[in-house]
């Protein structure tokens, strides 16, 4: 019994080496593995269910930390706040195809360039070229 808890205290100790990261991405995984491997040598008694038990609860950490990270910078699907993609021009001088399934045709007429204009269709916003 004894020996059980001397593996699952090495293995929540690793968990947290290897998390050498100073982002929140390699700190909440290094939290969740901890937290994993006790919460699966509680729950098991037995080193393999704290080594699972670690490896969920890194990868959920990593997860977790990765959504908070990308938040904190501002960042969502790749782009910063505020990015608003840009209408695709047509033969038509004044209607636009927007970005935005199903690409419909937008009347931009008396809209000033850089302006931000509302797909009707889907609702969301994009920028005139």
């Amino acid at each position: 019994m004894k020996m059980n808890y001397l593996a699952i205290s090495a293995v929540a100790l690793g968990a947290l080496a290897l998390s050498s990261c100073d982002t929140p991405s390699g700190q909440g995984a290094g939290f969740g593995a901890a937290t994993g491997a006790i919460v699966g040598a509680a729950a098991t008694g037995n080193v393999r269910g704290a080594a699972i038990g670690a490896g969920i609860g890194a990868a959920s950490g990593a997860l977790i930390g990765a959504a908070i990270e990308a938040d904190e910078r501002g960042y969502y699907n790749g782009h910063p706040a505020g990015y608003y993609p840009y209408g695709r021009r047509t033969g038509t001088p004044g209607l636009l195809r927007s970005p935005y399934e199903p690409y419909s045709l937008v009347d931009v007429r008396g809209v000033p360039h850089g302006a931000l204009v509302r797909d009707p269709s889907s609702g969301r916003i994009f920028r005139r070229p």
